[in-house]
């Protein structure tokens, strides 16, 4: 029988606590999975920035990546080693680098899911170039901002079309307020967007094929904003939020991401879901932690086990095939997330969870109750709480990882 190796780079930003789990938690199992004909075992690393060489062969066989978004070399050597090494990594990068929240409205507006009223607005200021002035003067037009506010209705939310962990984001409860906070966005280019009046928020993480719905308060503090609750939407209303997050991860080319949804009246209104690197902190995710960490290995270890091959193309022919059929909405959704089901192998991840990782929840219980686990939560709230709040903080979320030990059967993923 060959014997193999799978490689899978960690490419990561400020990230401290979830990486060092998902090496220990990887290292427990000490996987030797038969598949194939192949003795496949894997090897964990951490992606290095540094010159490469365009033609220089990738060593990884799937890249979990974490900077993207933001570092352009660690994004050019990934966009490189899918072209050119047929790497898997989690999330397109060219649709993270083009994809912002101005096209996910569009897009998931037209597919029919109900995004809230929403305008784009020219930025109050602008960086100078030679040109500037003489576009302006030929082009630009004068507009009342609170004409505009009064057609979208108030209270309605100010957010910069590309936003990211709220930067920017102010609330406007009248025209006067609309137009104070327009004078404070300087050169960004914003949204203006309804505010609904909501009695749930409800936050769905997407990895690979699992999802997580979480009961979610934008007004409270980082550390209690995801509401340790259950039984907080009902099974349908589980199964809608859950195909709406698929639609969007599939039309993506998205492995991870999470979708904000607002219920109002009946209505699952998505305000905010081109998040392709969601927050993974045990500091905000707490109790939740260990199901990203877990998740995370199961859709890393099945893409590297298998070989999964990266799209290269995002293809949309065939969403917009469903709407043209003009389905009832909730029938149109399960079929827009059929389509990301099938591309992201869904049965076949979920039989391979089933024969080759059933030992990963245990192995996961056994981890987060060890001193490594408790370091490991330390190290992260030393780098975001006060000296003085280290030990308070380290220990409030270390209580809630132990909940989840306790509770752990009431939380595994669900994979549809």
């Amino acid at each position: 029988m060959t014997q193999s190796i799978r490689r899978i780079g960690l490419s990561l930003g400020a990230d401290l606590c979830w990486p060092k789990c998902y090496e220990e938690i990887v290292r427990m199992l000490n996987l030797n999975i038969n598949l194939n004909g192949e003795q496949i075992r894997f090897e964990i690393e951490r992606v290095t920035i540094e010159p490469f060489n365009l033609r220089q062969t990738c060593k990884y066989n799937v890249v979990v990546d974490r900077v993207t978004h933001w570092y352009h070399a660690s994004r050019e050597w990934i966009k490189k080693s899918i072209l050119m090494d047929d790497l898997y990594v989690y999330n397109n990068p060219w649709a993270i680098q083009s994809m912002e929240k101005q096209t996910t409205y569009c897009a998931m507006a037209k597919l029919g899911l109900p995004v809230p009223d929403t305008w784009m607005i020219p930025q109050k200021s602008y960086q100078h170039h030679d040109d500037l002035t003489a576009m302006l003067n030929r082009y630009a037009r004068y507009f009342d901002l609170g004409e505009i506010g009064d057609k979208i209705g108030y209270p309605l939310f100010m957010k910069p079309y590309d936003g990211g962990a709220w930067k920017g984001v102010s609330k406007a409860n009248n025209a006067d307020e609309l137009r104070a906070n327009y004078e404070q966005s300087g050169t960004s280019l914003m949204h203006l967007q309804r505010g609904v009046s909501f009695d749930r928020f409800v936050r769905c993480i997407g990895l690979g094929p699992q999802f997580l719905l979480i009961k979610y308060d934008p007004d409270a503090p980082l550390h209690d904003r995801y509401q340790i609750a259950k039984d907080f939407v009902s099974d349908e209303e589980r199964q809608l939020l859950q195909d709406m997050a698929m639609t969007i991860n599939g039309f993506f080319g998205w492995d991870f991401n999470s979708c904000e949804s607002l219920h109002c009246d009946g209505v699952w209104y998505p305000i905010d879901f081109a998040n392709a690197c969601p927050d993974s902190q045990v500091t905000s995710l707490h109790y939740y932690f260990p199901w990203i960490v877990i998740s995370n290995i199961r859709w890393s270890l099945f893409c590297a086990a298998t070989k999964k091959r990266m799209r290269k193309t995002l293809d949309w022919d065939p969403y917009y095939e469903i709407l043209e059929a003009n389905l009832p909405y909730p029938e149109r959704l399960t079929a827009y997330a059929a389509i990301g089901h099938k591309r992201m192998e869904t049965e076949r991840f979920q039989d391979f969870c089933d024969e080759h990782l059933g030992d990963i929840e245990g192995a996961a219980i056994e981890f987060f109750g060890t001193e490594t686990a408790k370091t490991a939560i330390r190290e992260k709230v030393r780098t975001l709480f006060p000296a003085h709040e280290v030990e308070e903080f380290t220990e409030l979320f270390w209580q809630r990882v132990q909940a989840w030990r306790a509770n752990q059967s009431a939380l595994k993923p669900s994979v549809c």
